[in-house]
Protein backbone atom coordinates (compact mmCIF):
# COMPACT_ATOMS: atom_id res chain seq x y z
CA UNK A 1 0.00 0.00 0.00
CA UNK A 2 1.39 3.14 -1.02
CA UNK A 3 1.70 5.85 1.19
CA UNK A 4 1.47 9.63 0.95
CA UNK A 5 2.46 12.46 3.26
CA UNK A 6 1.39 15.65 2.93
CA UNK A 7 2.30 18.80 4.21
CA UNK A 8 2.34 22.93 4.59
CA UNK A 9 6.15 23.67 4.30
CA UNK A 10 7.69 27.58 4.65
CA UNK A 11 10.65 27.20 2.36
CA UNK A 12 13.30 29.28 2.63
CA UNK A 13 13.18 32.42 -0.01
CA UNK A 14 16.71 32.63 -1.00
CA UNK A 15 18.71 29.41 -0.56
CA UNK A 16 20.76 30.11 2.33
CA UNK A 17 24.06 28.17 1.74
CA UNK A 18 25.40 27.75 5.27
CA UNK A 19 21.86 26.22 6.09
CA UNK A 20 22.51 23.74 2.77
CA UNK A 21 26.14 23.23 3.07
CA UNK A 22 25.51 22.08 6.74
CA UNK A 23 23.08 19.97 5.40
CA UNK A 24 24.64 18.13 2.65
CA UNK A 25 27.71 17.62 4.30
CA UNK A 26 26.39 16.20 7.82
CA UNK A 27 22.56 14.84 7.03
CA UNK A 28 23.18 14.07 2.83
CA UNK A 29 20.09 11.74 2.65
CA UNK A 30 17.79 14.04 3.99
CA UNK A 31 19.04 17.00 1.75
CA UNK A 32 18.33 14.95 -1.20
CA UNK A 33 15.12 14.49 0.20
CA UNK A 34 13.86 17.65 0.82
CA UNK A 35 15.31 21.50 0.92
CA UNK A 36 15.87 23.40 3.90
CA UNK A 37 12.35 24.69 5.23
CA UNK A 38 9.69 25.62 8.40
CA UNK A 39 7.13 23.55 8.67
CA UNK A 40 3.63 25.21 8.92
CA UNK A 41 1.28 22.72 9.39
CA UNK A 42 1.18 18.84 9.44
CA UNK A 43 -0.41 16.01 7.58
CA UNK A 44 -2.52 15.42 10.19
CA UNK A 45 -3.78 19.03 10.36
CA UNK A 46 -4.66 20.01 6.77
CA UNK A 47 -7.31 17.97 6.17
CA UNK A 48 -9.95 18.77 4.14
CA UNK A 49 -7.24 19.88 2.11
CA UNK A 50 -10.19 21.76 -0.38
CA UNK A 51 -11.14 23.78 2.62
CA UNK A 52 -6.93 24.68 3.55
CA UNK A 53 -6.15 25.89 0.24
CA UNK A 54 -9.17 27.84 0.01
CA UNK A 55 -8.20 30.07 3.32
CA UNK A 56 -4.32 30.02 1.97
CA UNK A 57 -5.83 32.01 -1.30
CA UNK A 58 -7.47 34.47 0.87
CA UNK A 59 -4.44 35.35 3.11
CA UNK A 60 -2.93 38.78 1.95
CA UNK A 61 -0.42 40.04 4.62
CA UNK A 62 1.28 43.47 4.32
CA UNK A 63 4.66 42.18 4.21
CA UNK A 64 6.75 38.22 4.75
CA UNK A 65 6.97 36.37 7.89
CA UNK A 66 9.70 36.72 9.84
CA UNK A 67 10.76 34.35 12.19
CA UNK A 68 14.13 34.90 14.65
CA UNK A 69 16.37 32.07 15.46
CA UNK A 70 19.02 30.71 18.09
CA UNK A 71 21.99 29.13 18.04
CA UNK A 72 22.44 25.28 16.66
CA UNK A 73 21.00 22.58 19.36
CA UNK A 74 20.34 18.98 19.71
CA UNK A 75 17.65 16.97 19.93
CA UNK A 76 16.09 13.58 20.07
CA UNK A 77 18.87 12.38 22.26
CA UNK A 78 21.14 14.49 20.77
CA UNK A 79 21.09 12.36 17.05
CA UNK A 80 19.41 15.39 15.59
CA UNK A 81 20.22 19.21 15.26
CA UNK A 82 18.15 22.10 14.53
CA UNK A 83 18.11 25.66 14.73
CA UNK A 84 14.73 26.93 16.89
CA UNK A 85 13.24 30.01 16.44
CA UNK A 86 12.86 32.45 19.79
CA UNK A 87 10.00 32.20 21.74
CA UNK A 88 8.24 35.00 20.01
CA UNK A 89 7.04 33.63 17.38
CA UNK A 90 3.63 35.80 16.71
CA UNK A 91 4.07 35.89 12.95
CA UNK A 92 4.32 32.74 13.05
CA UNK A 93 1.46 31.71 15.33
CA UNK A 94 -0.85 34.13 13.36
CA UNK A 95 -0.21 32.31 10.04
CA UNK A 96 -1.20 28.95 11.60
CA UNK A 97 -4.57 30.64 12.96
CA UNK A 98 -4.90 31.98 9.64
CA UNK A 99 -4.81 28.64 7.15
CA UNK A 100 -6.27 26.58 9.79
CA UNK A 101 -8.99 28.58 10.89
CA UNK A 102 -9.00 28.77 14.43
CA UNK A 103 -8.92 32.07 16.90
CA UNK A 104 -6.83 29.57 19.55
CA UNK A 105 -4.40 27.04 17.78
CA UNK A 106 -5.06 23.42 19.38
CA UNK A 107 -1.12 22.60 18.63
CA UNK A 108 1.43 24.43 18.93
CA UNK A 109 4.04 24.03 16.09
CA UNK A 110 7.59 25.53 17.04
CA UNK A 111 9.17 27.02 14.09
CA UNK A 112 12.53 25.57 13.67
CA UNK A 113 14.93 24.27 10.31
CA UNK A 114 16.12 21.05 10.65
CA UNK A 115 20.09 20.77 9.60
CA UNK A 116 20.19 17.08 10.98
CA UNK A 117 17.22 14.86 10.85
CA UNK A 118 17.35 12.15 13.36
CA UNK A 119 16.03 9.66 11.33
CA UNK A 120 18.72 9.57 8.78
CA UNK A 121 21.73 10.72 10.35
CA UNK A 122 23.42 10.58 13.73
CA UNK A 123 25.04 13.64 15.47
CA UNK A 124 28.29 13.34 17.21
CA UNK A 125 30.04 16.08 19.90
CA UNK A 126 32.58 16.70 17.00
CA UNK A 127 30.08 16.92 14.05
CA UNK A 128 27.66 19.33 16.45
CA UNK A 129 31.30 21.37 17.62
CA UNK A 130 31.88 21.87 13.76
CA UNK A 131 28.36 23.14 13.37
CA UNK A 132 28.20 25.63 16.15
CA UNK A 133 30.99 27.33 14.78
CA UNK A 134 28.87 28.34 11.51
CA UNK A 135 27.84 31.90 11.10
CA UNK A 136 23.80 30.74 11.07
CA UNK A 137 21.23 33.11 10.49
CA UNK A 138 19.43 34.55 12.91
CA UNK A 139 16.73 36.02 11.16
CA UNK A 140 15.07 34.69 7.75
CA UNK A 141 11.55 36.03 5.71
CA UNK A 142 9.18 33.56 4.33
CA UNK A 143 6.58 34.74 1.67
CA UNK A 144 4.96 31.58 0.15
CA UNK A 145 3.35 28.75 1.54
CA UNK A 146 4.22 25.23 -0.40
CA UNK A 147 2.03 22.19 -0.19
CA UNK A 148 4.15 19.37 -0.27
CA UNK A 149 3.89 15.70 -1.08
CA UNK A 150 6.11 12.45 -0.10
CA UNK A 151 5.16 8.67 -1.56
CA UNK A 152 6.87 6.16 0.09
CA UNK A 153 9.48 8.11 1.45
CA UNK A 154 10.52 9.42 -1.55
CA UNK A 155 11.67 13.12 -2.16
CA UNK A 156 8.88 15.94 -1.64
CA UNK A 157 7.46 17.73 -4.37
CA UNK A 158 5.37 20.54 -3.92
CA UNK A 159 2.54 20.39 -5.48
CA UNK A 160 1.29 23.68 -5.13
CA UNK A 161 2.71 27.10 -4.15
CA UNK A 162 0.77 30.22 -2.82
CA UNK A 163 1.47 34.03 -2.49
CA UNK A 164 0.62 34.77 1.07
CA UNK A 165 2.21 38.91 0.42
CA UNK A 166 0.19 41.84 -0.91
CA UNK A 167 1.58 42.13 -5.00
Amino acid sequence: MEKIRRQLTLFLNEPNGIIEKIRAEFNPKQYRLISAHVTLCREDEIEPIENIISRIKSIELEKTIRIEFGKAERFSNGKGVCISSLDHNNEFKELRKLVLGQTELEKEQVPHITLMHPRNSTCTNDIFERIEKYDLPTELNFGKISLIEQRNGGKWKVLQEFGIVKK
